[in-house]
């Protein structure tokens, strides 16, 4: 099954921005019905697997008496509340089929983690497929009570039963789970749409770059006391370099650490006597990060934004500490993280058996403890947490790769919708800013910057209504860094930053009191002038 998003050809992708025209003819395809086919396979059960003309196929085994005899091609379109306020719509294809042998093989494995693991191989490897499988409802492969298994890669496993019409309704649910949605779409193109209509969420995922840093910093606010030490080298190796090797696809990543000596939270915790600890509340949680953040220093010279992960030793004084949610109960992480910027967790030291303890305490952080919580972090800035499933469903954990093969599908989809949106409107804005100069002069190489980005996202356009999400992305990229270079173009920087009415502004007030009496010598003589003229000339 392969979801496509199809984007109008005229239509707007964000305020007062119009979206170039694509030229692929299969941006119109989500509306109309493909032509029906049967297509039967080696083995003796047939699949439904989803299709694109180009493209590698997913794949749907269901069982005999669920599935009719000839099955069909279709394609349809579905437009949520949120695709229909970006203008961008979802297609979806399916094609049933049978499975092979070795799939078959496969599917009878012990549990459904080895057949995950064993199907993978057979499956079809392109970036937004979707593969599920259907096994007999009697089947012991599922767990009992579980209808529907969510594999690391890009398959699933859906127990029959109950007819075609539940089929649809867990292929519905899944497709939530697993796909580009419309609340992927809202997140996506969050800063473009109003606030009335986005949920709480839908602003906390960072922003389509083409770069992130990320900086782990460790702050010691009372060395003499603490001498923590942590081994930041061999955790990022363990457990965030797996991850970034995923995302790479996404974007380019930096990562250091620092540590920073008598650096406080710059808020003071309350005592709270009955558990003899110090309380973070909920509210105060905002004010911790400009204090902090001012001692980073690591977003002032950096191109792209910065993910700030910071690990708090608190102070003897103002240990243990705790932080406590809107609710007033204990986080059970002690963390907490800030939209589009980064978290921060609180490590409590234990206190020394003996009050004569010689100080400072040597501290070894856990850094499997620590890690666990940033890698959370993480995901949530990518908007990579999870929706409430249904209790039927069971999701597998994505391991030490951070994230599943489908999570980052869904990443790739909502950051090449939002490149296109942000190319729409750089050059959007470009446009209108050069129409308001009047004495501007494009240059050729800026000209071709500007044809370059609308050509890459015509083409993005044209890769996406066709299925094909790797070289979507890649256009996408090329239209942001195309446009960027149209935009931020050292010969218009002048130009953009000071139009005439600016000018004027500027200058008038200089050269207004040199101007006046300038002004009023000249009418002077030009009177005298005139009156000089109407005296009669006496004649001798």
């Amino acid at each position: 099954m392969k979801q496509v998003p199809a984007v109008p050809a005229a239509r707007s992708l964000s305020p007062g921005a119009r979206s170039p025209r694509a030229r692929s003819p299969r941006s119109r395809a989500g509306a109309e019905r493909c032509p029906r086919r049967a297509d039967a396979g080696p083995a003796g059960r047939p699949l439904l697997r989803g299709h694109r003309r180009g493209a590698g196929a997913a794949a749907v085994v269901e069982d005999d008496r669920d599935l009719p005899r000839r099955p069909a091609l279709r394609g349809h379109r579905r437009a949520g509340a949120a695709a229909a306020r970006t203008s961008i719509t979802s297609r979806y294809e399916m094609l049933y089929r049978s499975t092979t042998a070795q799939e078959e093989l496969a599917l009878h494995a012990a549990t459904a983690r080895e057949a995950d693991a064993a199907l993978r191989p057979l499956q079809d490897a392109s970036l937004g497929s979707l593969t599920v499988y259907v096994v007999p409802e009697t089947s012991s492969l599922l767990p009992q009570g579980i209808s529907v298994y969510v594999g690391k890669h890009r398959s699933a496993l859906v127990r029959a039963g109950g007819g075609l019409a539940a089929f649809h309704t867990r292929l519905r649910q899944l497709t939530q789970v697993m796909s580009f949605t419309a609340s992927s779409i809202a997140a996506a193109l969050s800063d473009r749409v109003p606030d009335g209509q986005l949920g709480p969420d839908a602003r906390r995922h960072l922003k389509s770059s083409l770069g992130y840093e990320i900086t782990f910093s460790l702050l010691n606010p009372d060395p003499k006391s603490h001498a923590v030490d942590w081994d930041i080298e061999d955790a990022v190796n363990r457990y965030v370099q797996p991850v970034l090797d995923k995302l790479s696809l996404v974007a380019n990543f930096s990562v250091d650490s620092q540590i920073l000596y008598y650096a406080v939270l710059g808020v003071t915790p309350r005592f709270d006597k009955e558990s003899s600890s110090f309380l973070l509340s909920a509210h105060s949680l905002p004010h911790v990060i400009n204090p902090v953040e001012a001692r980073l220093g690591s977003s002032a010279a950096s191109l792209y934004p910065v993910l700030n992960f910071l690990l708090y030793v608190p102070e003897r004084s103002h240990s243990p500490l705790y932080i406590q949610d809107k609710d007033g109960a204990p986080v059970s992480t002690n963390a907490f993280h800030s939209p589009r910027w980064g978290g921060i967790m609180v490590y409590n030291v234990e206190a020394p058996a003996s009050p004569q303890a010689s100080l400072p305490l040597h501290v070894d952080v856990d850094m499997v403890r620590v890690m666990e919580v940033f890698l959370a972090q993480l995901r949530l800035l990518f908007g990579l947490s999870r929706e409430e499933l249904p209790p039927e469903f069971l999701v597998e954990s994505p391991g030490n790769e951070g994230l599943a093969d489908w999570e980052l599908d869904r990443l790739l989809w909502a950051h090449t919708v939002e490149n296109i949106a942000t190319v729409s409107t750089t050059l959007t804005s470009l446009a209108q800013l050069l129409g308001k100069i009047g004495n501007i002069v494009i240059k050729d190489d800026v000209a071709s910057e500007v044809y370059r980005a609308v050509a890459s996202a015509q083409n993005t356009m044209a890769e996406l209504a066709t299925g094909h999400l790797h070289s979507a992305f890649q256009a996408s990229k090329e239209a942001v860094t195309s446009s960027e270079r149209a935009f931020f173009d050292p010969s218009l920087l002048h130009l953009l930053y000071f139009p005439d009415d600016q000018k004027f502004a500027i200058y008038i007030p200089l050269f207004l009191p040199m101007a006046v009496p300038i002004l009023l010598s000249l009418a002077k003589i030009v009177r005298e002038t005139r009156q000089h003229k109407k005296e009669p000339t006496k004649m001798d």
